[in-house]
């Protein structure tokens, strides 16, 4: 088939090779977000996939809105079979649906319907899944509610990030996608309407979202930082300033060292913060302003006083009474 792919981090390029690689079938163009500032200069560059597209040679369409009559009408000419997506990052309109003969296919990284929107694996660690995975459907004008062709499972690891189970996902996803095109081709491959209960959402977490509740049970803590890594990455404050929290891990026992929740306490070697149930350890920090480093560096740096903590608006001053 003749495909425009669209996409634009990192995470959709496996699928872009996948397709390029495929025999069946040919990549005419690619659509993107349009290119963005970034770094201290605020240098435009292209996203991953207009890179790795202009790599190929594949014409790269990098439209403000889908909507805009120049890109549709670019569409038209190329006249694609199917355009398959991946995190692509603009909502599609029915004018820009109603193009290819069997429509735009999207690769979203849940078992459908749990999970719909645009952050499944974060919301998927958070909630502790021991399961995800991942699903082609039909891209209709609803949040990710259309027909589905496929899925994949994957086992969700005890010690996963986000970036860790996405990556994963990704390789693992590019297959399903490239095998949904080969079925939507030859004609064996129906999508199937996706049941009414399990529904569940995944909007986008912000800064705000990530920072860390002590309160919170020490498993949530742990699922809460290794859901936002590596972004938009957990944190909290210390001393005013705010902390970033890399790598934490539930530490049972060791609920014989008493601490309030956010409260630290500091050995030689180890660093804890107290939760609302048992401590973490904190394993890897990045202060404000500086490089990623071990906690135990870091409380060695700061020198903790007896009963610092973390998380309060006057975080870092000890508790009295």
């Amino acid at each position: 088939m003749k495909l425009v792919f669209a996409g634009t981090p990192e995470v959709a390029v496996p699928a872009l090779d996948a397709l390029i690689a495929s025999e069946r079938h040919e990549v005419a163009a690619v659509v993107t977000r349009p290119d963005a500032p970034s770094g201290r200069g605020r240098r435009l560059v292209a996203s991953p996939v207009a890179q790795r597209a202009e790599e190929e040679g594949i014409e790269v369409l990098r439209p403000a809105r889908p909507r805009d009559e120049d890109f549709l009408a670019r569409l038209r000419e190329i006249a694609p079979d199917c355009c398959p997506v991946v995190a692509y990052g603009a909502l599609l309109p029915r004018v820009a649906l109603d193009v290819p003969l069997h429509g735009w296919v999207n690769l979203h990284f849940s078992l459908l319907p749990a999970w719909r929107g645009a952050a499944p694996v974060q919301h998927s660690v958070m909630a502790g899944d021991e399961v995800t995975g991942a699903s082609t459907f039909q891209i209709e004008e609803g949040l990710d509610s259309g027909p589905v062709y496929g899925v994949i499972t994957e086992d969700v690891r005890p010690t996963d990030t986000s970036g860790d189970l996405l990556t994963r996902l990704a390789f693992a996803g590019s297959g399903l996608l490239v095998a949904t095109m080969d079925g939507i081709e030859d004609g064996t491959l129906k999508p199937v309407v996706q049941p009414a209960e399990g529904i569940t959402l995944a909007p986008k977490i912000n800064v705000e979202d990530a920072q860390v509740d002590w309160d919170a049970p020490a498993m949530r803590v742990d699922r809460v930082v290794r859901a936002c890594t590596p972004a938009p990455g957990a944190w909290s404050v210390f001393r005013g300033e705010r902390l970033k929290l890399i790598q934490v891990a539930p530490a049972p026992a060791l609920t014989e060292l008493g601490l309030a929740p956010g409260v630290l306490g500091a050995g030689k070697n180890n660093v804890y913060a107290g939760t609302g149930s048992h401590p973490v350890e904190l394993l890897w920090v990045q202060p404000q302003g500086k490089k990623p480093m071990r906690a135990a560096d870091w409380a060695r740096g700061v020198r903790i006083a007896r009963g610092e903590r973390l998380g309060a608006p006057d975080a870092g001053r000890p508790d009295v009474g």
